[in-house]
């Protein structure tokens, strides 16, 4: 099918206003339609999509910490379905590739948990809490759905499990970045061999092979995700910044990679930017490309499903920006812009056929 067969949908977390913005995607003219705006909660922040695209889940990060299922109608609308309670303030939360598990990584809580999906779609309350290294940030599970990672941004290191519906230990049970990179976000090459791992600190990204049968991760390279003109200090844990300090700090936040594997993109929210990285998917190996301006305190943005637009949203700023992504170069080419919410910070895409 071309592009032109199907809808997509932007859903778009706002935690300030406790709602979920849908807006559809109009590809010939590059704009976003503002649809609906979907009650959640407050702190509604990391969002996620089942792998069939058909239900919407979202973290709420206030009392009672809890996950929200929605289905996804034929023409995007949200419908809620209920909720399962969460042990844990959710950073960042994930299903399993076969949309049977809700996986979730606590920041604040250094904990990952596991959750039941029914065959309704919902999410019920949590059934596994895992103590893991400090400030757990993200959590996935592999490509064939055998083991799990997570970051644990506090001890510059990805923990290894394995996973048949509950999470176990691996041997070893962690992979290492660099010293002080404060490893947040990540994401898998389409192909499956390589781990991308983006660094909070220093907005670097760290490549990882990934060993598909053990579930366990070697270290290949690592590249600046910033230009060498930057002027921005290492950064550090935002709890840990005196009263009163403003040095300007490196806080990168979010990272992507094109369906094709040929480029990566990350935001960095002290300079509202983003960069785009070139990726070697035969080796792994990236090259610093660009960065960019973009919204205020980018947090979170997303890749269309068809690879050609790009949407960020930005905590700090009142509308999205929509991107047009050039296949070849990976260029990103501004398209438009849209309102938001209070505090957007969460992008999910998805496109349903006609």
């Amino acid at each position: 099918m071309s592009s032109s067969d199907f809808d997509t949908v932007v859903y778009v977390a706002n935690a300030g206003d406790g709602t979920i913005g849908s807006y559809r995607l109009h590809r010939e003219h590059g704009r976003l339609e503002p649809l609906a705006t979907t009650p959640a909660a407050e702190n509604v922040m990391p969002l996620a999509l089942s792998p069939d695209r058909r239900f919407l889940y979202a973290a709420i990060r206030s009392q009672p910490l809890r996950v929200l299922s929605y289905r996804i109608e034929d023409d995007g609308a949200l419908t809620p379905l209920g909720s399962g309670r969460l042990e844990g303030s959710m950073a960042y939360i994930s299903t399993d590739r076969r949309g049977r598990h809700l996986l979730a990584a606590s920041y604040g809580d250094s904990v990952v948990s596991v959750s039941p999906i029914g065959a309704d779609g919902v999410v019920g309350d949590v059934t596994q809490t895992c103590p893991t290294g400090s400030n757990a940030h993200a959590i996935l599970a592999t490509p064939d759905d055998r083991h799990v990672l997570a970051t644990n941004l506090g001890d510059d290191r990805l923990a290894q499990f394995r996973f048949d519906g509950q999470l176990s230990a691996n041997t070893p049970d962690a992979a290492a970045t660099d010293p002080d990179v404060g490893p947040r976000h990540f994401v898998f090459s389409p192909c499956g061999r390589f781990v991308y791992v983006l660094g909070e600190f220093d907005a670097s990204v760290t490549t990882f092979a990934l060993d598909a049968d053990s579930g366990t991760l070697s270290r290949r390279s690592v590249c600046a995700g910033l230009p060498p003109e930057s002027e921005l200090t290492r950064g550090m844990p935002r709890e840990e910044i005196p009263d009163g300090d403003d040095t300007p700090r490196i806080w990168a936040a979010d990272l992507h990679i094109s369906p094709d594997g040929r480029h990566l993109y990350l935001s960095e929210r002290t300079t509202s930017t983003l960069s785009t990285l070139r990726a070697d998917p035969e080796t792994g190996s990236l090259t610093f490309v660009a960065n960019q301006a973009t919204v205020a305190q980018p947090r979170g943005f997303e890749i269309d499903p068809q690879g050609e637009f790009l949407v960020v949203a930005g905590e700090r700023s009142d509308h999205l920006a929509l991107y047009r992504v050039d296949a070849a170069s990976g260029e990103l080419s501004h398209a438009s812009d849209a309102p938001a919410g209070t505090k957007a910070n969460w992008v999910e895409i998805v496109t349903l056929p006609r």
